[in-house]
């Protein structure tokens, strides 16, 4: 019994050292964007930013938040990910709901070309060819409609939906409800963990999404935060931001840090709000006592 405590402690104390080293490795580049982000453009082409702000200056936001470029496209990703998550989570929702009942008719087939598309993806080329013959391309629905449905969050919403006791559905068939009424008043107001859980998927990835829009969108003011940022930081986009205030190309660095919190902080900022749900909708087929 004591050398199986003093193994369970070793283990822990591993445990610990390991997660501590891995949450310091994700954390400290942001913290060095962050303080980059307040910092003079000299101290940061000395090298003096580390994860403190020196010569704490706001014009790198400034130069950001004047630009009306950034605006517009801030605008349309917020468009995409508050839209483009309830179209998701509204589809996801209802054939979820139909997948978990054992008596639908092909269930097994349907759900085996589920998994398929978890295996192999649509391949760049045809894909592209045929949002251009829906004639979606130039189109935000070119963003939205070709993830409407993600395979893996299909199956832990139906995973959910299993869980929910027959004898609620049955109440409500016995009281007079269809199928969507049922889906609608009874199973979706018991699945706020479940649709937090997948809803936050659904938002990161419309939020952090910019390859789809690079191959589908030509329009400028179509471009999500994500493309401008890329341009900014790829491209070397900088002339407009540098228009924007008086900034010289010594001050470029910390305008893209800037930038770059910018486009990160408004979707970390949703997790505390549903950060209950989420927790609870992640322990999802965990063993119950």
């Amino acid at each position: 019994m004591i050398r199986e405590n003093a193994s369970r402690r070793a283990f822990n104390y591993g445990n610990y050292l390991f997660l501590t080293i891995t949450g310091l490795a994700m954390l400290l580049p942001f913290l060095h964007i962050f303080a980059g982000s307040f910092s003079s453009g000299n101290a940061i082409s000395q090298g003096r930013v580390s994860i403190f702000p020196v010569e704490w200056t706001l014009i790198n936001y400034e130069a950001v938040l004047q630009n009306a470029a950034i605006w517009k496209s801030f605008g349309v990703t917020m468009l995409l990910t508050v839209g483009g998550t309830v179209f998701n989570l509204f589809f996801t929702s209802l054939m979820a709901y139909g997948l978990s009942k054992n008596e639908l008719k092909g269930r097994s087939l349907i759900l085996m070309l589920i998994v398929f598309t978890m295996i192999f993806q649509v391949p760049l080329i045809p894909g592209y060819l045929l949002i251009k013959s829906l004639g979606m391309l130039n189109s935000l629905w070119a963003l939205i409609i070709p993830g409407t449905i993600s395979a893996f969050n299909l199956i832990i919403m139906i995973s959910f939906f299993r869980e929910i006791p027959e004898g609620l559905v049955e109440a409500a068939r016995i009281d007079g409800c269809d199928e969507y009424r049922t889906w609608w008043s009874i199973v979706l107001p018991l699945s706020l963990p479940s649709l937090s859980t997948v809803g936050l998927f659904y938002a990161v990835g419309h939020w952090n999404g910019y390859f789809s829009a690079i191959m589908y969108i030509r329009d400028p003011s179509l471009f999500p935060l994500q493309v401008k940022l890329r341009q900014l930081l790829v491209d070397s986009d900088t002339e407009a931001l540098m228009q924007s205030v008086n900034v010289t190309l010594q001050s470029m660095e910390g305008i893209k840090m800037a930038t770059i919190m910018v486009a990160t902080l408004p979707i970390l900022l949703v997790y505390p709000l549903i950060q209950k749900h989420f927790i609870k909708g992640a322990m999802l087929g965990s063993v119950k006592g």
